[in-house]
């Protein structure tokens, strides 16, 4: 006895000394939250231990324990949410010792199978001045908790609150090196020179580099929204589709000019599943919105904290310049593409067709001097050479036609949803166009087949097993045809549809068309969509 005050023996230091050392010596923050935990409950000789931590908006959005047994766990349910007497320690921001659990007031009881306790120890941890959590201790073995018990427990929860920041602080430095390492990666990408397209580059990495279950790069159009490029868990359903824009998160993303986030995010397509914890992340260029980037933790997960989502402020300001540099050298190439279709189409017209056109016309003066047989063979040559003007005519509209359009025509669109499918296939689908499609095919209307041909492409991954197909888009007979045809396992027997089947059969039924899905003999699949066509209206 010292000034009043009473020391805890030897042996009880010696165990508080233990127990801090093994808290300080852990660096990943889930394990020095539970390590916290069991020394606590070493520490005071409880039977049961817990560290709550306290969500931004009160409660708790984690609870570590130990002592019970994992099946009795599951027989009780849903952790603690914070009410009660653990509510209490919350709301005081102080110590509370109890004899008797039970007979506190304060106290909520507890749920269906969840074992008795009676004394109890609330003791907060302070990180920073701020309340990190609480940590809890009951049924201490040999009596009710004792003025010594708070004491030793307090002293562990000051130095737990260390730890507990140094490992905060670990764990940031780590997610900026990843943030950190994945601008670094854009950056290099997008000034190569090598033509991918940016908002691609950006998604790959990003999805790569944050663990996300799922990153998508969505664009505003009109009063919808387009999932332009997605990446991860059922990314391949959702690349291409649109959802409605009032009221969503990448909208509030863009209005705010900031990154927004919430704890869960319904399915874009609708019916069930979703996503945990997920942000936008707004992207702009030249002052200009180019749409917002979406990352999508798997249900359960850590929310993203305000280290994160300044590390997302961060790295969409520095994308932004990259993005828009990248697209700046991109139009400068596609202008040059433009100049040299310009160039062959023009030598084209001026050269090689009056080349030809002049050896038809030699060759029908000479069929005068030929006798009947050589004069027919004469005729033969003239109308294949008529024939090949005519071919080298339609390169040349075309040649000029793709001036205008670049890269942005229905068949290049195609051709870029094949070439992303195939390595998922493990084979390149066979490619056919029956007619002008990009000449006649608006930008509406190409949304939608390059839609059907995602999700066909997408079932033939998920189901059909299948060693090749093809993918037919054909303007005939006043209708334009999409086909995804596959050799795999057919369809089973009974069919249920998926929300982007159903979603490609609305697509087809809004244009006054039909959808069908039909096994094909003797294995595999077929579908096509069909939709009322007239190329003069186009």
């Amino acid at each position: 006895m010292a000034n009043g005050l009473a020391f805890p023996d030897a042996p009880r230091i010696r165990e508080l000394l233990r127990a801090t050392r093994v808290v300080v010596e852990q660096i990943e923050l889930d394990l020095v939250l539970r390590t916290i935990v069991e020394a606590a409950v070493s520490l005071s000789g409880s039977r049961y231990g817990a560290l709550g931590v306290i969500a931004p908006t009160g409660g708790l959005e984690q609870f570590v324990h130990v002592g019970m047994a994992r099946e009795l766990e599951g027989r009780i349910g849903h952790l603690p949410e914070g009410r009660g007497i653990l509510g209490a320690v919350i709301d005081t921001g102080a110590s509370i010792r109890l004899d008797h659990l039970g007979l506190d007031d304060r106290s909520a009881g507890f749920p269906a199978h969840h074992p008795p306790m009676d004394s109890f120890l609330g003791v907060p941890v302070v990180v920073r001045g701020e309340v990190f959590g609480n940590l809890y201790l009951t049924d201490k073995v040999d009596g009710p908790f004792t003025a010594e018990d708070e004491e030793l427990v307090e002293s562990l929860a000051a130095t737990a609150g260390i730890a507990i920041d140094n490992a905060r602080l670990f764990d940031e430095s780590r997610r900026r090196e990843r943030w950190s390492a994945a601008l670094a990666e854009i950056n290099v990408t997008l000034l190569s020179g090598d033509g991918e397209d940016p908002l691609a580059v950006v998604v790959e990495t990003v999805a790569a580099a944050v663990g996300a279950e799922l990153v998508c790069l969505v664009r505003p159009q009109g009063d919808e929204l387009l999932i332009e490029v997605a990446r991860g868990d059922g990314a391949l359903a959702l690349q291409g589709t649109r959802v409605a824009a009032e009221g969503s998160l990448v909208v509030r993303a863009l209005e705010s000019g900031g990154p927004v986030v919430v704890e869960s995010l319904a399915h874009p397509q609708g019916g069930g599943g979703g996503y945990g914890p997920t942000v936008a992340v707004p992207l702009f260029a030249d002052g200009l919105p180019l749409g917002a980037l979406t990352i999508s933790r798997p249900v359960g997960s850590d929310r993203f904290s305000t280290a994160d989502l300044e590390m997302a402020a961060e790295f969409a300001r520095q994308t932004s310049v990259a993005i828009a540099f990248a697209r700046a050298r991109l139009d400068r190439q596609q202008l040059e593409l433009v100049e040299e279709r310009t160039r062959i189409a023009r030598d084209l017209h001026d050269h090689v067709i009056q080349r030809l056109f002049g050896a038809g016309l030699a060759l029908q003066s000479a069929s005068g001097l030929a006798d009947r047989a050589l004069a027919a063979r004469i005729a033969e040559q003239v109308d294949a050479i008529d024939a090949a003007i005519s071919e080298i005519r339609t390169v040349v509209f075309t040649l000029q036609s793709r001036s205008t359009a670049a890269r942005d025509g229905l068949r290049h669109r195609v051709l870029d949803v094949v070439a992303a499918v195939a390595p998922a296939l493990g084979w390149s689908p066979r490619l056919g166009f029956v007619g002008a499609v990009d000449l006649f095919v608006d930008d509406d209307l190409a949304d939608d087949i390059v839609a059907v041909v995602r999700e066909g492409l997408a079932n033939v991954v998920r189901h059909a097993r299948a060693a090749g197909g093809s993918v037919r888009v054909a303007i005939t007979d006043g209708r334009l045809v999409v086909t995804v045809e596959d050799d795999g396992v057919g369809l089973p027997e009974r069919v249920e549809r998926s929300s982007g089947i159903s979603n490609l059969a609305d697509r087809a039924v809004a244009r006054g068309g039909t959808f069908l899905l039909a096994p094909v003999d003797p294995h595999g699949t077929r579908l096509e969509w069909s939709v009322p066509f007239a190329e003069e209206a186009g």
